[in-house]
């Protein structure tokens, strides 16, 4: 444990101090792990939704990269964007509804799967300069941004999610023994793993709850004859990024929602730093365009 950690925190290490590797490559492969499903399992209810099929491993992979990218530059701050704080990038679950209603506008004028994503990144691209603007000035609103309003938006988010939650416990998105039991039974026993491991009280086993939780999952479903890596085998080992390979559409109807949500993601964000801020015991200097990056970089990489 660090000397600079105060005796009253669970923290191992403060923000500057720096973990032997091995207890660093630890740490990096919990988040990774923790994050996995996060940053994956958007890209496989919208690509599952609107029938894009042979397209969805590749926006698997995109998104994978550029979670990595945009957590690089959110936690080593790369000139005036990103934060310096150690907050992982993923994929906001808050899109999904604009995301897809983008999908169906071009879909039910009979669009292809490619038209599909060509507008989708198109409104998203275009979309996250709505927070890129807002970034310069929304720490200029911090009477109407309380930590009350930012709690509510994020309880909000994480509410809505529930579904999501319980629909991958029990088997996950279009499963065919969805809420069998043996499903119930895997997942409810990471769940209670994690929660049990939590409270023990020595701090370094409890900070890897997820990732002890993750590994007695896995070696469960390997038992119970439930991992096929099958289709690993069939998937490219590398995937270069491409950016704008499905061209660049655009649909106003479409990019409405999509704006919107960029606009309630800002205030996200906000409560998303803040709070990092005040568990890492760093000083809150103002907020960093992390969902603007994060998507910007996807779409780039992703399209055209």
């Amino acid at each position: 444990m660090s000397e600079n950690v105060p005796a009253n925190t669970d923290l191992l290490y403060r923000l500057h101090d720096r973990p032997n590797p091995i207890k660093a490559f630890l740490g990096a492969i919990q988040h990774v792990l923790a994050a996995f499903v996060g940053i994956i399992t958007p890209s496989l209810i919208i690509g599952g939704t609107l029938g894009l099929g042979e397209h969805i491993p590749y926006l698997l992979s995109m998104s994978l990269i550029v979670s990595g990218v945009a957590t690089f530059i959110q936690t080593r701050k790369v000139g005036p964007i990103g934060s310096g704080l150690m907050a992982l990038q993923g994929t906001s679950f808050g899109f999904l509804a604009a995301v897809l209603t983008a999908g169906f506008v071009v879909k039910n004028r009979g669009g292809s799967p490619e038209e599909i994503l060509s507008v989708i990144f198109g409104v998203s691209f275009l979309g996250a300069f709505v927070e890129i603007f807002l970034s310069q000035f929304i720490t200029k609103l911090k009477s109407f941004m309380s930590p009350i309003v930012t709690g509510c938006v994020i309880v909000t988010i994480g509410l809505s999610l529930t579904k999501v939650g319980l629909t991958d416990l029990a088997g996950g998105f279009g499963a065919e023994d969805f809420g069998s039991i043996p499903n119930l039974l895997l997942g409810g026993g990471v769940l209670v793993s994690v929660v049990l491991i939590s409270i023990i009280n020595n701090k370094v086993i409890r900070s890897s709850a997820i990732f002890i939780g993750l590994m007695l999952g896995l070696l469960a479903a390997v038992f119970m004859g439930r991992i096929d890596f099958s289709l690993v085998s069939k998937a490219d080992f590398f995937t270069v990024p491409i950016p704008f390979k499905y061209g660049f559409g655009f649909d106003w109807q479409a990019f409405i929602p999509i704006a919107f949500m960029y606009i309630i993601t800002s205030i996200e964000t906000s409560g998303d730093l803040t709070a990092t801020s005040m568990i890492s015991g760093e000083p809150i200097k103002g907020l960093s365009m992390r969902s603007a990056l994060k998507v910007v970089c996807w779409v780039m990489v992703s399209t055209r």
